[in-house]
């Protein structure tokens, strides 16, 4: 009996010890699906919620402040970045994780029941996006340190104080925005300062050693026998204070600027030197001597410019050396210039339009100096034949034919000039023969010449220079080369072949130019050089005319 009792006491324990724990393990998953009692989240109560409670009540207290712009706020105004662009998010999920949850232990469910603390709120942050929010808002902060300076300018000096550049730290502004959004929607921005290298100090100080008494009267330059004044609004533009690199202002000048003023001042203070030259005299070649120039010592000029803006006297002496020609008398007595090598003389019809040309083209050509192994060119010395120029029309050959363009009888010039070259014995580069033959010009012994393309070319291979003297007396038109006699020349000229007789042309074209017949042939002319009587070479020009049409011109005509 006693035992059927024991046995139904322990039973009725065991029924007590289930029911107790199975009490206990219901409130230990009750427990476990809310908050702890007295939680809060950054503030905002969530204490005994269930997660979801606690997701929906963080997301209706929160929607609005997440979503107010950040106010990034600096010295003097505030830029707003939006928290989304940003990269800036709340994220609830981690913040809540750890704050519910199933648990047996004793004292961890007593804390669910008694317990809880203010939890952080959790957030996610895109880094790169934040970063790039913050430097673009950086953009509006940041200045540039703005250097002092004192200008010359009017003749006047003039300071300007240096002003402190600022800039915005991005990374630690960047921490600063993830520590306290979106709990807080104002951060200062993290500056840093940065200081001008030139001091108000400094400035002060170059203004009243250097700028103001540089700028207190003019300066007598003294350059050998000449003395020039120069007044500051002369030489201010010459002057400048340069920062040094370690905060300090060094006068300086631009020596260019210095003797420009200088020479504008008084433009006879210099000698130009002159290069010598060789010319015509009296029909004889003539060598003009080289004068020596004189300048400025342009290695010494600044100094002593300089120094004098701070002295009393206020006198610069500026060191004059001689200025050398480029062309030396010696140089020009060794070209050989000394006597008629040859000459060539061709007589012009009247045609006052052609003979205007003919004396344009001969001023230009005459003191024409060929030095020993350069090319002479007439189309590079003449240049175009324009009416700027004062050439006018008169009649040139054109496929066959006469008619009128500018610098018609320039032609007359090249022929004589290449005579002159032909008998002179230089190397013939380039000629060209009129179409047809001209009887005031010898046989296969002329050039005609039009610009750009029809040129005379020769080279003065003779060891010496040739200069050109070209004139007009009365309706002759002569070209003389002087130099250095090197050769003797004789010209033999071969008979006509190929004989072809002109026709006869009725032309009643307004621009009709009247031509009279001469005949198409084939001739040879041989250059012979000769030393001393002998005979060293020879060379050969073969030239084709065609014949001159019997052009006769009819006004009326149609």
């Amino acid at each position: 009996m006693e035992q059927i009792q024991a046995s139904r006491a322990f039973l009725r324990l065991l029924m007590s010890l289930v029911v107790l724990g199975g009490v206990y393990f219901g409130l230990a998953t009750v427990l476990g699906r809310h908050v702890p009692t007295r939680t809060t989240v950054d503030g905002i109560a969530i204490g005994g919620m269930s997660p979801n409670e606690a997701t929906v009540t963080l997301q209706r207290v929160l929607a609005a402040r997440a979503s107010r712009p950040v106010h990034l706020e600096g010295p003097s105004h505030t830029v707003d970045i939006d928290p989304g662009t940003a990269g800036l998010e709340v994220d609830l999920e981690a913040t809540l994780s750890q704050l519910s949850g199933f648990t047996l232990n004793p004292a961890q469910m007593w804390a669910h029941l008694t317990g809880g603390e203010d939890e952080p709120l959790r957030i996610r942050v895109d880094r790169d996006k934040l970063t790039a929010a913050v430097t673009e808002a950086a953009r509006v902060f940041d200045s540039p340190v703005k250097e002092g300076s004192i200008t010359f300018t009017g003749g006047t000096a003039t300071a300007v104080v240096s002003v402190a550049g600022q800039a915005v730290k991005v990374p630690e502004t960047t921490d600063a925005v993830v520590s306290k959004w979106p709990r807080e929607q104002v951060v200062q921005l993290v500056m840093n300062l940065i200081s001008p290298k030139l001091s108000a100090d400094e400035i002060n100080r170059a203004a009243k050693e250097f700028a103001v008494p540089a700028m207190s009267g003019p300066v007598r330059v003294v350059a050998g026998p000449v003395t020039v004044t120069l007044r500051p609004v002369q030489f201010a533009p010459a002057l400048s204070l340069v920062p040094d690199g370690v905060g300090t202002l060094q006068p300086s000048i631009d020596a260019a600027k210095l003797l420009a003023a200088i020479r504008a001042a008084d433009p006879a203070v210099e000698r130009t030197p002159v290069d010598a030259s060789v010319r015509t005299a009296a029909g004889a070649p003539q060598v003009v001597p080289a004068v020596i120039g004189m300048t400025f010592d342009e290695s010494t000029a600044p100094a002593s410019f300089l120094a004098a803006l701070t002295s009393p006297t206020r006198i610069a002496t500026i060191t004059m050396v001689q200025a050398p020609p480029k062309v030396t008398t010696a140089m020009v007595q060794g070209w050989g210039v000394k006597e008629e090598i040859s000459t060539f003389t061709t007589h012009f019809p009247f045609n006052p339009p052609r003979t205007n040309n003919i004396k344009i083209a001969v001023r230009t050509l005459d003191g024409t100096l060929v030095r020993p192994g350069d090319q002479f060119s007439l189309n590079g010395r003449l240049g175009p034949r324009t009416p700027a120029k004062g050439y006018q029309q008169a009649p040139v050959i054109y496929a066959g034919r006469l008619e009128k363009a500018y610098g018609g009888g320039v032609s007359q010039v090249s022929t004589t000039t290449f005579n002159a070259a032909f008998f002179s014995g230089v190397r013939i580069d380039r000629h060209t023969p009129h179409s047809f033959y001209i009887s005031r010009y010898p046989e296969g012994r002329e050039a005609t010449v039009s610009w750009p393309d029809v040129d005379q070319l020769w080279t003065n291979d003779t060891g010496f220079a040739i200069l050109i003297h070209a004139y007009v007396s009365g309706n002759d038109l002569t070209v003389t080369f002087f130099g250095t006699k090197t050769w003797d020349i004789e010209a033999v000229k071969g008979p006509r072949r190929n004989v072809v007789q002109p026709k006869t042309i009725v032309d009643g074209d307004p621009g009709c130019v009247p031509q009279s017949p001469t005949p198409g042939f084939d001739v040879t002319v041989t250059r012979i050089f000769k030393k001393n009587g002998v005979q060293v070479k020879t060379s050969s020009f073969n030239t084709h005319y065609i014949p001159e049409d019997n052009v006769q011109c009819t006004p009326h005509a149609g």
